[in-house]
């Protein structure tokens, strides 16, 4: 599994298409939910996962607390290694490093950037490498 991960607009899908041959797309910013990795998934395509800022604010209006919902993305991030090795097809998962130090004033964008870093601190423990693009310049992290 791979990890690349940073900014908005800052360059990531460019990269991953480069990187990549044949890819299906999962991805949030077009209507799919994260489930969707099941039926999208072509054989012998790389599958990249985008928009989980916006799958992981979905959960945060539900209501469910911190703890409920960074275990429910674990258990997502387990099921897809275990996919992926039983496909031996790479994934690729594709999040936006959100906050920079800048701490939200509303207490729902705080849950949100601090949701979000620490499921992509899950992503990348599990990850066989992580990628951090900037202003369209990738370097390996791990």
């Amino acid at each position: 599994m791979q990890l690349v991960i940073g900014g908005a607009f800052s360059g990531k899908r460019k990269i991953v298409k480069s990187n990549n041959g044949p890819c299906s797309w999962v991805s949030a910013y077009v209507g799919d939910s994260v489930g969707d990795w099941e039926a999208k998934w072509e054989n012998g395509s790389t599958l990249v996962m985008e928009g989980w800022e916006k799958w992981i604010a979905s959960e945060l209006q539900n209501g469910e607390n911190n703890d409920e919902i960074r275990r429910g993305f674990r258990t997502i991030l387990k099921t897809l290694l275990k996919e992926e090795e039983n496909r031996k097809n790479k994934i690729v998962l594709i999040m936006l490093e959100v906050g920079k130090g800048i701490v939200p004033l509303q207490k729902d964008e705080r849950r949100l950037r601090d949701l979000t870093g620490w499921i992509a601190q899950d992503a990348a423990s599990v990850s066989d490498e992580v990628i951090f693009v900037w202003n369209g310049l990738a370097k390996r992290v791990k």
